[in-house]
C-alpha cells in the first residue's frame, strides 16, 4: 500500500475521532478518547469477525480439522481468526492514531504490543478463573465485565507508559502543538 494513502487514512480516522471527542473534551483527554474509540472499534470488528467465522464459515461445527489427527473446537478456531485480524489492526491503530508521538522503533513497539497482549490474555483467563472459583456467587456476565474493565485500564497504562512510551523531548513537542491548536481554536 502507498504510504500516502495510509497517511490519509490515518488523518481521516483522527479527524472523525476528534470530531466525536469535542462534546467530551473537558472530561476525557484526547489520547484517552482515541484509545477508547480505537479499542472499541477493534473490539466490535473482532466480535463481528468471530461471529461470521463461527456461524457462517465453520457452521457452528463442534471441531475443526487442522492437520493429521489435530482438531480444535470451532470456537477456538473462530477466536484464532479474530485474534489474527485484531492484533495487527489494534497495533496499527495504537501506533498511528493513539500514540503517534512515540519515538520507539516500530519493531520494538510491535514486540512490546504482542507481549503485553499475550500477558493480558493470560490475565483475563486467570481473573475469569478467580471469579469462577473464589467468587462463584458473582454472575459470569458481571464477572466478565469486571475482568474487561481491569484488563482495559491496565492495558491502556501499559501501552501509554511502556509499549508506546513517549520520550521527554517528544512530550514537550506534543504539548507545544496542543497549545498552538488551542490558540487557533479559541
Amino acid at each position: 500500500m502507498d504510504y500516502c494513502l495510509l497517511g490519509k487514512l490515518r488523518d481521516i480516522i483522527v479527524a472523525v475521532i476528534d470530531f466525536c471527542h469535542k462534546p467530551f473534551a473537558k472530561i476525557i483527554p484526547t489520547q484517552t478518547f482515541r484509545y477508547i474509540a480505537c479499542g472499541g472499534a477493534n473490539t466490535v470488528a473482532g466480535l463481528l469477525i468471530y461471529s461470521v467465522v463461527f456461524v457462517r464459515i465453520l457452521h457452528q461445527a463442534e471441531y475443526v480439522h487442522i492437520v493429521g489427527d489435530l482438531h480444535i473446537t470451532s470456537r477456538i478456531a473462530a477466536w484464532a481468526v479474530q485474534f489474527l485480524f485484531c492484533l495487527p489492526v489494534g497495533f496499527l491503530l495504537s501506533s498511528y492514531v493513539v500514540f503517534p508521538e512515540s519515538q520507539i522503533h516500530g519493531r520494538v513497539q510491535l514486540f512490546r504490543y504482542i507481549m503485553s497482549t499475550l500477558i493480558f490474555l493470560l490475565m483475563s483467563y486467570v481473573l475469569t478463573k478467580v471469579f469462577a472459583i473464589i467468587m462463584p456467587i458473582v454472575r459470569a456476565d458481571i464477572a466478565n465485565i469486571f475482568v474487561a474493565m481491569i484488563t482495559t485500564v491496565l492495558s491502556y497504562l501499559t501501552q501509554r507508559f511502556f509499549t508506546f512510551k513517549i520520550t521527554p523531548e517528544a512530550a514537550i513537542e506534543v504539548s507545544e502543538e496542543e497549545v498552538e491548536e488551542e490558540v487557533i481554536v479559541d
